[in-house]
Parts: structure tokens; sequence; C-alpha cells
């Protein structure tokens, strides 16, 4: 649309007859006009360059913390004996697939950002792009919903917890998590099942546009099952964990306040007999609570159990609100309910997020997840700073040069064989140590063995 210059208004009985000087004034202020709208375009430019590297940098960042975020948090475990419980098994297969994301889920969409929008990796890539971000996505969810279900066995039922998650029910609900979420991905993404004809026309002639458009009947399942009935069995998972650990809580407080006030009767009554065995034994008992293994490893499962429902919550709060947008812009069609680019963008990377933010949690919220961290952080420290040391030291050796190999062998044979006399009498001189002297010259040994002789 061509836009409309509006000059300011010019009294012409001015220039009089003088056409001539009416249109130097006329092309005085097109050109004022002109140069005013490149120096806009110049700011408008410069403004989306900034906001370009911002937007790469805070990507590279999500990046780089999803990657190696979550390796610490793999090292961190295998490392430790104290973190193999079946708990933190799912935490690592949790990193994994969190890693996988960042692999190729999140570089994929960094290389679309970078390049204005333009897909350079052809038509076959593009489904395999499309599949394997919602594979990892969902495998994701579906270790939560695994993990809150572990933390409501082992804290409402723990008597029947080694029976019930054993080793065997372990390594299937790892298989299902890994194996369920290519249902929803490479099956129906592969076979064309998840979009409508115009789509795919539209991507045969344009190979270089990698959009992901779904109909109506995939947004819906494919939501249920990688988000919605996950994210409610996690909720009400939590929420009966919640109800139990305030159970646990409230009779442990009434253990706790029974036991004082019973030793509060015996002083007040005055009970003299037995009454020192008595106290003893309450005092005993409440040791007893207060170090009994059960009551350690209760409080140690509510804390896990507390910090897992922030990784939910996190995990909910970054994925919501693009599964929203998911099902409400295809349910609703792009001509009613159109989204712009960045908003598009702000929502994936959002969920993309989450897998950046586990760590941070693990290590704010679990003391023994810190306290690992640090210990491999330390490690990985002091392996690096034993390197560097080698590269440094080795050239340097390298470069010592002796002026004679053969009064070298000869001072190292001579130290050896008169190491016992190259000693002072205890009369004040200072005793020589041949360790000290590895690097005297030939001359200066035979100075100091014909002063020593002289001495002696």
């Amino acid at each position: 649309m061509t836009e409309m210059v509006l000059l300011p208004e010019v009294n012409r009985s001015e220039f009089g007859a003088n056409k001539s000087g009416f249109s130097r004034y006329v092309n005085s202020t097109h050109l004022s006009y002109s140069s005013s709208v490149s120096v806009l375009e110049e700011g408008r430019s410069f403004l989306l360059g900034l906001f370009l590297v911002f937007k790469t940098t805070v990507m590279l960042m999500i990046i780089m913390a999803a990657l190696f975020g979550n390796l610490l948090v793999i090292v961190s475990v295998m490392r430790h004996r104290k973190l193999r419980v079946i708990t933190n098994y799912f935490v690592v297969s949790l990193a994994l697939a969190d890693m996988l994301v960042a692999i190729w889920a999140m570089c994929f969409n960094f290389s679309v950002e970078v390049t204005g929008g333009r897909w350079v990796f052809g038509y076959f890539m593009c489904d395999v792009w499309n599949s394997l971000d919602v594979y990892f996505s969902t495998a994701s969810i579906l270790h939560l919903c695994c993990i809150s279900v572990d933390r409501y066995y082992a804290i409402v039922q723990p008597l029947d917890y080694p029976l019930i998650m054993t080793n065997g029910r372990l390594a299937l609900m790892l298989a299902v998590v890994w194996c369920s979420p290519a249902v929803v991905s490479f099956l129906p993404i592969f076979m064309e099942w998840y979009t409508t004809e115009e789509h795919l026309d539209f991507r045969r002639k344009n190979p270089q546009v990698c959009s992901f458009t779904v109909n109506r009947p995939y947004s819906v399942i494919s939501s249920s099952v990688s988000f919605w009935v996950p994210g409610m069995v996690m909720i009400f998972m939590y929420y009966r964990i919640y109800v139990e650990a305030d159970r646990q809580e409230r009779m442990l407080y009434r253990s706790k306040v029974a036991a004082a006030l019973l030793n509060k009767h015996l002083q007040i009554n005055g009970i003299s007999a037995g009454l020192t065995s008595l106290r003893q034994s309450v005092d005993a008992d409440l040791a007893e609570v207060k170090t009994d293994p059960g009551t350690s490893k209760m409080k140690r499962e509510r804390k896990a159990a507390r910090t897992l429902g922030i990784i939910v919550s996190a995990f909910l709060a970054c994925w919501l609100p693009f599964f929203l947008w998911y099902v409400i812009s295809t349910l609703c069609g792009t001509t009613y309910c159109y989204s712009p680019p960045s908003v598009v963008t702000l929502v994936f990377w959002v969920g993309y997020f989450n897998s950046a933010l586990n760590p941070l949690i693990y290590a704010y919220f679990n003391r023994e997840f810190r306290a690992a961290f640090k210990k491999t952080l330390q490690s990985c420290c002091q392996f690096a700073s034993r390197l560097t040391c080698v590269r440094l030291w080795r050239p340097r050796r390298d470069h010592v040069n002796y002026s004679n190999a053969s009064s070298d062998i000869h001072m190292n044979n001579h130290l050896v064989t008169t190491g016992a006399t190259l000693r002072l009498p205890p009369t004040g001189a200072t005793s020589f140590d041949p360790r000290l002297i590895s690097n005297v010259s030939e001359g200066e040994i035979i100075n100091l063995q014909t002063q020593s002789e002289a001495v002696i």
C-alpha cells in the first residue's frame, strides 16, 4: 500500500508567479520526509537486530543449561551410591529424555529461528523433527507420572513399597514410558494421519517451510495422551501424598505432645517411686522417636515428595500455555484464532525451558542432590586442573638442556657414592643433602669434595 505524504499548507501567493521557487520548496519537503523515514527505518532495523541477538542468547543459554544440567544429574547419581534408589532411576531416565529434547527438538527449532523461519534440512527431516519433538515431550511427562506413582506407594504404603516397586516393575514401567510415546509421534506423523491434505500439498510445494499443522482429532488425542491425562494423574497422586504426609505429621506431633504431657504430669504430682527410671524411659522413647530409622526415612520420603511435587508443578506451569494454545488454535482454526509467530515461538520455548529447570530444582530443594552436585563439580574441576598442569609441565620438561650428558651421569653417581662424606662437622656448618644439589655442575662437585676432605 502506497503511503500518502501530507505536505504542510503553503501560501502560494508568497511565491507569486515564480513556479520554480514553489517546486524547490516541494522537493526540499520531500527530501526532509525521506530522511526522517530513513532514520526511522534504521532505528527499527537496529531494534530488530538487538532483539534477534537477545533471543539467540536466551535460546543458547536454555540449550546449554538443559544439556549440562541433566548430564550433571546422570553423572551424580551414577557416582554416588547414596542416590542409587528406585526413584532416582526414574530421575536419571527423565534427565536423559530432557537431554534428548535439547539435542533434537531445541537445536532444530533454534536453527529455524536463526534463519528467519527457513527449514534447510529437507522434507524427510521435517517429519523426523516433529516426531522427536512430540516423542521426547511425551516421554518427559510420562516419567513424571511414574515418579508420582512411585512416591505415592513410598509414602502411603511404606511397608508394602519394597514388594510393589521391584526391579522387574521398574524395568517394565521404564519400557512403557519409552515405547508408548511412539504411538502419538512417529506412527501418525509418518503415516500422514496428523494433518490435512491442504497442509501436505503445501509442504510438498514448499519444502523450505516446516510447520506443524495438525487436524482436530489428532490435536485432541495427542494432547490428552501427552499432557491432560498424565497431568490429572499426577495432580491426584500428589494430592493424596500431601494428605497422607499431613496425617503422619499430625500423628508424630501428637505423640510428642503426649510424651511431654506425661512428663509434666509426673513432675506436678511428685511421684518419686520409680520417677527417675520412668523419666529415663520416657526420654529414651523420645530419643528413639527422633533417631528412629523409620522416622528419618519417612522425613526423607516427604522431602523427596515435596521436591518432586515442585518439579511437577514447574512442568505443568511450563507446558500448560503450549497445550492450551495447541488445542484452542486447532479447534477454532487459524481464521478465528490466528497466533503471531512470536507467540508460537514463546509458548514453544517456555515449554522447552522445563528441560533446563529440573536440575536447578534438584540442586535447590534436595540436600543430597546438592551435595552430590558439589562433589561432582569439584571432581571435574580437579581433573581439568590436573590436565592443565600436565600440559603446561611437559613442554618445560622437554626444553631442559644439560651442558654435558657425561657430567650429569658422573654427578649422580658421585652423589650416590659420596653422599655420606658430604657432611660438615656439627661445629656450626650446614649439612648438605644430595637431593638439594641436583643442579650443581661437575666442577662445583669437585670443589665441594675438596672442601669436605680438608675439613675431615
